[in-house]
């Protein structure tokens, strides 16, 4: 377990293989343990570095602010710590769209970035997801922990593939969340819209979605092809939220083949 500490508090991260620095973001409510296999698989060419946002995971939960501009500007600090000057960024969920603001705020930082199942607009979040945003609501559901988790378990079957192992890591992940932290990232998740300004971001963009998506509508690829100067899209047909998860092979091979890929033109698709 490796941590940094910033002006807001403990950043958890673990790390794994040699080369060029890849940097990793989780979604709402998960860690870096999603990233695993992912790690896994791209260890012999890059050193990948997965963090916990603040509130989530092992990292700090003493902040009263959990917005998408703060987790930005923890990943801004993080790779001034770790003296990483820029870098791919691979954000799944609610990480994706920390990883496209950060190339749209501080383009120098990013390479590349590549969102899975990401949202560019908040309301294409799924109709749950954005009551979660509501504190009142929030309160109530935090507050009766098994009606929470039998909900959770319930829905698991339309999220994921393997939904019994990815049931064991959200409620183990879900317990070392803040209730601060519950409501008030998916609200502000809920409350962006990047799409207009996708259009000034320089880093080439890959969009990665799973067609059976139940949680943010697999449409914001084509979001992401009509703004984005630069951009890919892999639909992947067999996959619902968690395209790393459903078919990882699939996954980190496409994901491997863009973090190779080299573009001279920014204004060609």
């Amino acid at each position: 377990m490796s941590s940094i500490v910033t002006d807001q508090g403990i950043v958890h991260y673990e790390a794994y293989g040699r080369g060029q620095p890849v940097i990793l973001l989780h979604g709402w409510l998960g860690s870096w343990g999603y990233w695993l296999k992912t790690m896994e698989s791209l260890r012999r060419q890059y050193r990948c570095y997965a963090l916990d946002f603040w509130g989530f995971g092992d990292s700090g939960k003493r902040r009263s602010s959990y917005n998408v501009t703060d987790f930005v500007n923890l990943v801004d600090q993080f790779m001034d710590r770790l003296g990483i000057e820029a870098a791919p960024i691979v954000g799944h969920s609610m990480g994706g769209t920390v990883a496209v603001c950060l190339a749209l705020t501080k383009p120098h930082r990013v390479k590349k970035v590549i969102v899975v199942g990401s949202p560019i607009t908040g309301s294409s979040l799924n109709i749950f997801l954005r009551l979660a945003g509501k504190p009142w609501i929030a309160n109530i559901v935090w507050h009766l922990p098994t009606t929470l988790k039998f909900g959770i378990k319930l829905s698991s079957p339309y999220v994921v593939k393997d939904w019994p192992k990815w049931y064991q890591m959200i409620t183990r992940d879900l317990s070392s969340t803040t209730l601060e932290a519950f409501f008030s990232s998916i609200n502000s998740l809920h409350q962006t819209d990047l799409s207009l300004e996708l259009s000034k971001a320089s880093s080439p963009i890959m969009g990665i979605y799973g067609v059976g998506d139940n949680v943010v509508d697999p449409n914001q690829a084509g979001v992401i092809m009509k703004y984005a100067q630069v951009s890919r899209i892999k639909m992947m047909s067999n996959c619902k939220h968690f395209p790393m998860l459903d078919e990882p092979q699939l996954f980190n091979s496409c994901l491997a083949d863009f973090l190779s890929w080299e573009f001279t033109n920014p204004h060609c698709k």
